[in-house]
């Protein structure tokens, strides 16, 4: 009896907290109830991110545009001598083992993803003790940007893409874009 007394007074006492959380939750949005959206690559703070990227290249958040395969990093970007997929080797990952501070993780865009290359590059990295993503370079762009965003200690290896497949709405954004361009001139 007195065990249930005891338990029904630790749970009273449980419960204003939790409606306190769920109001305080619910209080720290204090917009006008709008959805809102943040484009990450036009906050500079949040360090450089891809904007971009091309078969001859990349073009980051600041303006830079980058010829051919980089290494980028949440401050800073290099050019990264791989042409393709089967120019990285042990050597070419050295770089990313030696940075201090250390990263966490490493994310490699790939032109290719065949087996083959995919295991030989993962073998590689797991060798000089690299945590890696090994992701095709359209998506290991946005995965970079994401977790720069997030503050993590990221870098990036990106290999230009062989292809680019454009769909309607990509063909449709350039037209508009083209046209807002030739007004505003007038």
């Amino acid at each position: 009896m007195i065990a249930n007394k005891i338990r029904q007074i630790s749970f009273v006492g449980r419960s204003p907290q939790i409606l306190s959380a769920r109001h305080k939750a619910r209080a720290a949005y204090d917009g006008d109830g709008k959805t809102t959206v943040r484009v990450i690559n036009q906050e500079t703070d949040l360090g450089l991110m891809i904007d971009t990227y091309a078969t001859y290249g990349f073009r980051l958040n600041n303006g830079i545009s980058v010829l051919g395969s980089m290494a980028i990093f949440p401050r800073a970007v290099l050019s990264w001598q791989v042409r393709n997929s089967d120019d990285i080797t042990e050597g070419a990952l050295r770089l990313f083992k030696i940075l201090e501070p250390k990263i966490d993780l490493l994310i490699i865009g790939l032109e290719s993803n065949e087996p083959k290359t995919l295991n030989r590059v993962f073998r590689l990295a797991k060798q000089a003790q690299l945590n890696i993503e090994l992701l095709q370079t359209e998506r290991a762009c946005s995965t970079f940007n994401f977790l720069n965003a997030e503050g993590r200690s990221v870098a990036g290896a990106f290999i230009p893409p062989l292809n680019i497949a454009m769909n309607e709405d990509d063909m449709l954004a350039t037209k508009l874009h083209h046209q807002n361009l030739y007004e505003n001139t007038h």
